[in-house]
């Protein structure tokens, strides 16, 4: 068995304009302050990673990886949520998600483009990952098929087969790329997103031709919410699971509202995010069942609290998933009864 490395913090909520918020050096700093180990670094933010010249030019990614080590810590991956999401967008989604984009790629008439850039966007992901010696990447699966996750009106025959095939050749080039830069691309799977179960991974998996690079970001928070067995996940899949978000939730549906939460606020809704030991999830049973299948990657904490601040979420999060981390055994329970054996002992007792 294998430790799982921790405590992680994805600094993608944390970013502000203010100090030690803004910047690299100093939110490294902040975080190493709290008791975490390492960061995972959101792409998009341009104040802690340039992402083209770090796929480009090793120099950088090393003095990047610098930065981060003088304050104590590790990076434990990089994430492109936001360019993934880009990847795959229904039309009927275009001009909510063009914020995801630089400003000169919105808009109605720059949709290919848009589409390009989020492709290349995870490519240069997978290059910098490399040069920054990481095993495992983050990121969104996009969605094509989303609006159509009710079959109201009926979906025509042959709707999902050719969603998930469009959605698989988009993708491929970025997983080929991934498998050339020797790191495993790891899908959050998450509501909004074509990957949002078990089912859509195993669709998506298959019509990638089972990509050996396409593996699974495991987030128990989003399974809470859709009602889910997390555990049980972890069971079927976690030859796959190649990187943590340790997120906390819960879901007390009503007699007036359940899963689709009825267009209500986050602090209102029947599911809703919650910080680390505040919701429901059964982190020693999560922690347990990725030790006992040698899951050796990092428990990152991200942050989505409808209620408490962030730095407490931070401060409290850290201690929480350092508390939760099993450190492996060496030896077996019951080695202090052994008798020693060899095979001809071992053929003597069964009499033969």
């Amino acid at each position: 068995m294998k430790t799982i490395k921790g405590p992680g913090i994805f600094l993608a909520q944390f970013m502000g304009d203010q100090a030690p918020f803004n910047n690299l050096p100093d939110i490294c700093k902040w975080a190493a302050g709290l008791g975490y180990k390492g960061v995972q670094i959101p792409t998009w933010e341009t104040r802690l990673i340039d992402l083209q010249k770090a796929a480009e030019s090793k120099t950088y990614a090393d003095e990047l990886k610098g930065a981060v080590q003088e304050a104590g810590l590790e990076i434990t991956e990089l994430s492109t949520h936001l360019q993934g999401q880009l990847v795959a967008v229904h039309p009927s989604f275009n001009e909510m998600f063009d914020g995801f984009a630089p400003e000169n790629l919105r808009g109605a008439n720059n949709v290919k483009a848009r589409t390009e850039w989020a492709v290349q966007q995870l490519k240069y992901a997978a290059k910098a990952s490399a040069n920054l010696g990481l095993k495992a990447h983050a990121t969104f699966s996009g969605a094509l098929l989303w609006p159509t996750v009710y079959p109201w009106p009926q979906r025509p025959t042959g709707l999902v087969e050719t969603g998930f095939k469009e959605l698989a050749n988009r993708w491929l080039p970025i997983l080929n790329t991934f498998d050339e830069s020797g790191v495993d691309l790891c899908y959050e799977i998450h509501p909004g997103e074509d990957l949002h179960d078990g089912i859509t991974y195993e669709r998506f998996l298959e019509a990638t031709g089972n990509h050996n690079r396409a593996c699974l970001l495991y987030d128990p928070s989003h399974y809470v919410l859709q009602c889910l067995d997390y555990l049980e996940f972890i069971d079927i899949y976690h030859e796959k699971i190649r990187a943590f978000h340790v997120k906390d939730a819960e879901f007390n549906p009503t007699g007036r509202s359940g899963v689709y939460g009825g267009y209500q606020s986050w602090i209102d809704r029947p599911g809703r995010f919650r910080s680390l030991g505040d919701g429901q999830v059964d982190f020693k049973g999560v922690f347990s069942k990725l030790t006992q299948y040698d899951f050796d990657g990092w428990a990152v904490m991200e942050w989505e609290c409808c209620m408490k601040h962030p730095e407490d979420g931070a401060k409290e999060g850290a201690p929480f998933i350092a508390s939760h981390i099993i450190r492996v055994t060496d030896r077996a329970f019951d080695d202090f009864a052994g008798t020693g054996a060899d095979e001809n002992f071992n053929r003597r007792i069964l009499g033969l």
